[in-house]
């Protein structure tokens, strides 16, 4: 299985002992997120260090503002050999800790930036479905929603052929709607994250998520799905090397 979006770097415990356990509970890959430069240097030297770990290196909406020195040091790092992707970027119009306008800004440019380097974007979505929709229409490159929690989008994703990942919200009991649109999305377009160290699974919900747990999200998928959990972690697994180019 492969864990497409955790923030090693936000986590307690040492990332040695994330990804040993991740690895017994059948977790060979894990995308790490970095967000904002000290992450993304943390990220990268995660991804250096350990084989199995790969850099997702994006700015999140939150951290929105003054860019442009911001993304000419981004670009530099995304030409790093174990950068998969743009992200998580996006729009938040939810907590709106960034002035809206300056997250428009900085999510086209760093989908440009995706289109120039002809790497996937990481697309955080809360509160901004139609923004978010807008702005993604002219963008040709591979997207992955991430934490998926907007079925408002999902008539969207499928049209446009997006990746669609789904994170430990999709297991909790008042998650009806979420586990619906996951029976929606095609065989060739689901994903599985943690989003570590937050939205832990049901089976774990209350303590520090981690990698090792999105075994729980892949079962509780593959039971709304009428899957086998065998059958879509190696789907999932499968959609995840296509989509970020993984070894």
């Amino acid at each position: 299985m492969i864990d497409t979006h955790a923030h090693l770097d936000a986590c307690e415990a040492p990332p040695e002992e994330l990804l040993e356990r991740a690895r017994c509970a059948g977790v060979d890959r894990v995308l790490g997120i970095g967000s904002g430069v000290e992450s993304w240097r943390a990220t990268l030297a995660l991804a250096e260090r350990y084989d199995r770990v790969f850099a997702v290196l994006g700015l999140h909406p939150h951290q929105a503002g003054e860019n442009e020195a911001r993304l000419e040091i981004l670009r530099d790092l995304l030409s790093h050999e174990r950068a998969v992707g743009v992200g998580e970027t996006g729009l938040d119009f939810y907590r709106d800790y960034a002035p809206r306008e300056s997250q428009l800004e900085c999510f086209r440019a760093q989908l440009a930036l995706a289109a120039e380097l002809g790497k996937a974007v990481v697309v955080h979505s809360r509160a901004a479905e139609m923004a978010t929709a807008e702005a993604l229409a002219a963008f040709g490159g591979t997207v992955v929603l991430h934490c998926f929690s907007s079925p408002a989008l999902l008539e969207t994703a499928l049209e446009r052929g997006y990746y669609v990942s789904f994170a430990g919200n999709v297991t909790y009991p008042k998650a009806e709607e979420l586990r619906a649109s996951a029976v929606r999305v095609p065989r060739d377009r689901i994903l599985v994250e943690t989003d570590s160290p937050y939205l832990a699974p049901q089976p774990r919900r209350g303590r520090p998520n981690e990698p090792a747990n999105v075994v729980h999200t892949v079962a509780g998928l593959a039971a709304a799905r009428g899957e086998s959990l065998d059958e879509l972690a190696e789907l999932t697994t499968r959609n995840a090397s296509e989509a970020f180019g993984l070894p």
